[in-house]
Parts: C-alpha cells; sequence; structure tokens
C-alpha cells in the first residue's frame, strides 16, 4: 500500500485534482457561456416582445383613433341623412299640396267651364225668350196700336212719375204703353203702363199712371203665362173700369 507522503501518490492526486478543477472550469465556463447566451437571447428576446407590445400598442391607439373618426363621421352622416329625409319629407308635403292645389285648379278650370256653358245656354235661352217677346210685342203692338189705338214708346234712364202707382225705379231700356180711347169723354186722354225686363228675362212693371190696385196680380199672372198681349189687354180692361167705377 503506497503511503500518501510517497511523492509518486502526491504528484498523481494533484495531477487528477488540477484535472478535475480544469473540467470544472471549463464547465463552469460553459455554463457562465449558456447563461450570458441565455440572457442575450432573453434580453434580446424580451426586447422584441416589448418593440412588438409597443407597436401593437401603437396600432391600437391608431385603430382606436379611426374608429372614433368613424363614429365621428357616422354620426355626422345620420345627421346629414336625417336632414335629408326631412328635406325630402317637406319636398313631399310640398309636392302633395301643389297635387292638391292642381287638382283644386283643375276643379275650379271645370267648374268655370261649365258655368260657362251653362251661362251660355241660359243666355242662348233667354235670347230665344227675348225673341219670342219680340214676336209678342209685334204682335201686341199689331193688334193694340191699329186697332185699340195704342202707342208703344222705348224710354231710358231712370222712370219717375209724379202721380201713379210705382213699383220700382230701374235704370236701362223700358217699353211703354201709352193707352188712349179710355175715356169716352176724352179720347186723346192717355193712360200709360211702363214695363222692364229683368236678367233672368223675366216681365217686371215698372210704373202705372194712374195707379191700378190690381197690379201686382197682373204682373204675377204675366210671369207665369208670358203672354204680353193678354196682360195688355187686361191692363186696358182695368183703365176701362176705373173710369166707369
Amino acid at each position: 500500500m503506497m503511503s500518501i507522503t510517497d511523492p509518486n501518490l502526491r504528484d498523481g492526486f494533484n495531477s487528477a485534482m488540477e484535472e478535475t478543477h480544469n473540467k470544472q472550469l471549463k464547465t463552469y465556463g460553459e455554463i457562465i457561456d449558456m447563461t450570458a447566451e441565455l440572457c442575450q437571447a432573453h434580453t434580446q428576446s424580451v426586447k422584441s416582445a416589448l418593440d412588438t407590445c409597443l407597436k401593437k400598442c401603437k396600432d391600437d391607439v391608431m385603430l382606436f383613433e379611426t374608429i372614433q373618426t368613424f363614429k365621428t363621421d357616422l354620426l355626422e352622416k345620420n345627421s346629414a341623412l336625417k336632414e335629408k329625409k326631412l328635406g325630402v319629407s317637406e319636398m313631399m308635403s310640398e309636392i302633395q299640396q301643389k297635387e292638391m292645389q292642381k287638382d283644386s285648379i283643375i276643379q275650379k278650370i271645370e267648374k268655370l267651364g261649365d258655368d260657362q256653358v251653362k251661362r251660355k245656354e241660359l243666355i242662348e235661352s233667354q235670347n230665344k225668350a227675348n225673341k219670342n217677346r219680340l214676336k209678342n210685342l209685334q204682335k201686341a203692338r199689331v193688334v193694340f196700336q191699329d186697332h185699340l189705338g195704342m202707342e208703344i214708346r222705348t224710354i231710358h234712364g231712370k222712370t219717375q212719375l209724379s202721380k201713379g202707382y210705382v213699383f220700382c225705379a230701374c235704370k236701362g231700356e223700358k217699353l211703354q204703353f201709352v193707352f188712349r180711347n179710355i175715356n169716352p169723354s176724352d179720347q186723346d186722354s192717355a193712360y200709360v203702363v211702363t214695363l222692364g225686363i229683368n236678367q233672368d228675362g223675366s216681365y217686371e212693371i215698372v210704373s202705372s199712371d194712374p195707379a191700378l190696385e190690381c197690379l201686382p196680380v197682373l204682373e204675377s199672372r204675366l210671369q207665369e203665362t208670358n203672354n204680353l198681349a193678354a196682360f195688355l189687354a187686361n191692363v186696358r180692361k182695368e183703365f176701362i173700369s176705373q173710369i166707369r167705377s
């Protein structure tokens, strides 16, 4: 058995310890290098992650700002759309009112056309009636003027008599019938009745001289029958009756 004091043993032990120490130092160096590499890799990884997070944060901020801008634009567009809808609604209401006015104007035009047709028919009817009255006047003129001494006059303006029965004072042209040969004691004495024609074509007694109380009845009968000759005959009879009473 070798002694520890043996130089060879001591040298071998020292050599083994130095070799072991060197191996450990090498291992420690490798561990330190690996740790440094890992630290560097970790640092780079953390920096990369931090850069990624910062970029992501920046992108998120930009995205948020973009979303806010979109929201603002959307609100403005919605407001503008509401205004346009309101404008369209007002325009549609105005169009409807104009359509109603158009329909009303068309109805008025149609009514005016109908009224014009009716007025034309009324004028034609009045003209026809006036022609018939003119014929009756001509016949009455022949009968009364030639056979009974009656005179027919056309008068203008306002009729005013100092005596006699006056129903109205009308402006315009009127016919005055002058009867003679009524009073046997005075054949030339004049007995007068004045007639006018209303706008509707009906006869109207303007006055009589002397006055006849029955004129309203005779006028009503004349308007009903439109027989002027019979009216004048009745007036003549009333004048004669008045003289005899």
